[in-house]
C-alpha cells in the first residue's frame, strides 16, 4: 500500500480502519487455520511476513474469490493492476476480444469473477449498445476500472439517473436549489428518452449530494464537475466513458498506467525477452 504521511495525523482505530489492518490480520489467520500442515512447517512467523508483503506488493488477490478482492480498495486497485500486467500483451498486438472473451481471462485471475460486472463494463465501452461487439484492451480495460474500483458508486448514479429521467426529484439531493427543482419540472414535462440523457447541471448536484455522505470510494467531485460543466446534457454510460478517460481519476486510483504509457512494461518486456 502506498506511503501516506497523514497516517500520523490519525488516531489507532483511524488507522486500523483506513489502511483495513484488522481484515488483512483475519484473513491472514483464516488461510494459516484452513492450510495448517502447508504453512506451519515454514515457521509461523515467516508465513505471516510473506502474506503481509504480498499484501503491501499487490500479490495477495491473485487467485483469491471475488469475494476477497472486492473486500478492500487496496484489493481491488491491486486487481486492476494483475490484471493490467497479465494480459497487456492482447493490447500491445491489437487484438480485439468479445466480452465473453474477457470474462474468460478475469476468471483465469479469480474463478468466480461474475459475468455480469463485465457485462456492465461492456455498456460502458459501447455506450449501453450491443454487448456482443469487439472491444479493444484499452477501452476495457480502463472501463472496467470505473465499474470495479467505484462500484457501489456507479450502483448509486445509476439510480439518481433513472429517477432524473423519470423526472423524480432523486432523494440524494440534500437541499436542492430553486432553481433545480425548477429544471427539474421542466425535464419531468420534456421526457427526454435514454440517448439524450438528463441535464447535467442538475445530475451534478445530486452526485455532489450524493458525496457528502457516501461511505465508499468515489472519483474526484473536482474531476466530476469538470466533466458535466463540459455538457449541458448527459447519458448514463456517457458519463461513465467520460470518467474511464479521465487521466485524473486513473492516477487517483493509481492501478493503471496513462493512456499513452498502457502497453509500456519495459521490466515484463525484458523477461519476455529472456525466456
Amino acid at each position: 500500500m502506498k506511503m501516506n504521511t497523514e497516517r500520523f495525523n490519525l488516531t489507532v482505530d483511524e488507522y486500523l480502519a483506513e489502511t483495513n489492518v484488522l481484515f488483512y490480520l483475519n484473513d491472514a489467520v483464516t488461510q494459516l487455520l484452513e492450510h495448517k500442515e502447508e504453512y506451519t512447517q515454514f515457521g509461523v512467523v515467516r508465513y505471516f511476513a510473506e502474506y503481509f508483503t504480498s499484501v503491501k506488493n499487490g500479490n495477495h488477490v491473485l487467485f483469491r474469490e471475488f469475494s476477497y478482492i472486492k473486500a478492500t480498495p487496496h484489493n481491488r486497485e491491486s486487481f486492476i493492476h494483475i490484471f493490467w500486467k497479465c494480459f497487456r500483451q492482447i493490447g500491445k498486438n491489437g487484438d480485439l476480444l468479445a466480452m465473453s472473451e474477457y470474462s474468460s481471462l478475469l476468471q483465469l485471475l479469480c474463478p468466480d469473477f461474475p459475468a455480469e460486472m463485465v457485462q456492465n463494463t461492456a455498456r460502458i465501452v459501447l455506450i449501453d449498445d450491443a454487448t456482443d461487439c469487439l472491444m479493444s484492451f484499452s477501452d476495457f480495460i480502463y472501463s472496467f476500472q470505473i465499474q470495479f474500483f467505484y462500484e457501489e458508486f456507479v450502483e448509486s448514479i445509476s439510480a439518481i439517473y433513472q429517477d432524473l429521467l423519470s423526472g423524480k426529484n432523486p432523494n440524494t439531493v440534500i437541499v436542492p436549489t430553486s432553481t433545480s427543482v425548477e429544471q427539474l419540472s421542466s425535464s419531468a414535462n420534456d421526457k427526454p428518452d435514454v440517448q439524450e440523457g438528463v441535464d447535467a447541471t442538475i445530475f451534478c448536484e445530486c452526485i455532489e449530494g450524493l458525496c457528502e455522505r457516501f461511505k465508499h470510494k468515489y472519483p474526484s467531485t473536482v474531476a466530476i464537475k469538470e466533466i458535466l460543466d463540459n455538457t449541458q446534457r448527459v447519458s448514463f454510460y456517457g458519463f461513465l466513458m467520460a470518467l474511464a478517460k479521465h487521466e485524473g481519476i486513473n492516477q487517483d486510483i493509481g492501478a493503471l498506467p496513462n493512456k499513452p504509457d498502457l502497453l509500456i512494461d519495459p521490466e515484463m518486456d525484458q523477461e519476455l525477452e529472456r525466456l
